[in-house]
């Protein structure tokens, strides 16, 4: 039997929820144009140093280093999350990608472009974790799917505005540094709308705390909004053999995500012959696709699934699985290659934003849960980097066959995972 429903939470309640899920919607797309632009301008980029050394495999190395300061920053700034406010860690991560957008648009080599990249990954790690933690405090659990699922649709609203914006600016003339300082300007501007749209929790305005999941791994540790110290946060994750497999399989799916993040513009421009701008706003595909997988999967999971997530992200890997294993095979022309990376976007990125979502949720509560998606997106991070440098060195050695060979088979490992979780986890209850 259901339980009974919540009595209806004020309207002061109401406004406020409404208008936080709106800051940190509109804030955290906005990170996304201080971090999909190097995507989108890594062709022109390619085209103007590539006499100097930078090429795809460079460009790959690149990535990779910023993905390796975007995880180690992800649990840092989890922890400090959960201790001081995701509030604070969510406006200054804003703050310090508009100066390492700016810094790396002044540069004029790889001696500017790594460290530059590198720090503005570093403090974009606060986002997601301070999304989160603001989230834990909004909202039941029981709706935790389907916020969850609106909320990870501004990293995909965020892509493909920032690809459609920058691709067009592009197609008017403009060069690749000014597209990191229209980028950063933008950013600048949503930052300080948050800074009064945003609010830490509806205790900090005098109303009442929705409930937490029962089963979150602090529920014999008290309700407080904040943990007490590090081991306090930590040990229940590194204890529970649930947790460890949805590491595992935020690792494979990073993985595969991150590919396809950094590299759909330059391979649409070099597979299907399209100019930089016009791969670039092709290449929003992907993550529009993206967007109806995360609503569908946040919908299934929480009202046909019941809470099972792991069914439904073993039932979408499989087919992806085949589909990279299709796009090893080399494809021609322009048709085949849309349909495939659409395809990858409506398969990868529901299950995707479960990891460091509603997972994390139910995993943490409201004491843990910055941390949660901390680690989660940390350790899938790892596989991104890996992903990023091999799938680079696999373009420019080998070609495109190999590089999407290699995602085949993080795919095929991370089903395997997910059968595991659902085997152990959900058909165990």
């Amino acid at each position: 039997m259901p339980p009974p429903a919540s009595p209806r939470p004020p309207a002061a309640f109401r406004f406020w929820q409404t208008a936080t899920v709106a800051g940190l919607f509109i804030g955290y797309s906005g990170y996304y144009l201080c971090r999909s632009n190097l995507s989108v301008a890594t062709p022109l980029i390619i085209g103007e140093f590539g006499s100097r050394g930078i090429n795809k495999e460079v460009m790959g190395q690149l990535a990779s280093l910023g993905v390796i300061f975007y995880s180690v920053g992800k649990v840092i700034n989890g922890v400090i999350g959960d201790l001081v406010g995701g509030k604070k860690v969510f406006l200054l991560g804003m703050a310090g990608s508009v100066l390492a957008t700016v810094l790396f648009g002044l540069g004029a080599g790889a001696a500017v472009f790594f460290p530059a990249w590198a720090f503005n990954r570093a403090v974009q790690s606060m986002g997601w974790g301070g999304l989160v933690k603001v989230t834990a405090g909004w909202f039941s659990y029981r709706s935790y799917g389907k916020i969850m699922a609106l909320l990870s649709l501004s990293f995909l609203f965020g892509d493909v505005v920032a690809k459609l914006l920058l691709g067009s600016l592009i197609a008017r003339g403009l060069d690749w540094r000014e597209l990191f300082f229209v980028a950063a300007a933008v950013l600048a501007v949503i930052a300080v709308l948050d800074v009064f749209l945003v609010k830490e929790s509806p205790e900090r305005l005098g109303l009442p705390a929705p409930p937490v999941n029962p089963d979150n791994l602090f529920t014999e540790r008290g309700a407080d909004e904040r943990a007490g110290g590090l081991r306090e946060l930590l040990v229940p994750y590194f204890r529970s053999l649930s947790f460890r497999l949805v590491l595992v399989m935020s690792f494979g799916l990073t993985a595969i995500r991150e590919a396809f993040n950094f590299w759909v513009p330059t391979y649409l421009h070099e597979v299907a012959g399209m100019t930089e701008g016009a791969s670039s706003q092709w290449g929003s595909l992907y993550p529009v696709f993206g967007m109806v997988s995360i609503l569908a999967a946040g919908y299934l999971s929480d009202t046909v699934a019941r809470g099972r997530r792991g069914v439904v992200i073993l039932l979408a890997l499989l087919p992806l699985t085949a589909i990279l294993v299709l796009m090893s095979a080399g494809l021609k022309g322009a048709w085949l290659p849309l349909l495939f990376i659409s395809l990858a976007g409506l398969l990868l990125l529901g299950p995707y934003s479960f990891l460091a979502g509603a997972m994390s949720l139910d995993a943490g509560g409201r004491k843990g849960a910055a941390t949660a998606a901390g680690l989660v997106d940390a350790f899938g991070y790892v596989g991104g980097t890996l992903s990023l440098w091999l799938t680079g060195l696999l373009a420019q050695r080998v070609g495109w066959n190999g590089a999407f060979l290699l995602l085949s088979l993080f795919a095929g490992l991370t089903a395997a995972a997910a059968g595991v979780f659902y085997w152990t986890q959900e058909r165990g209850k």
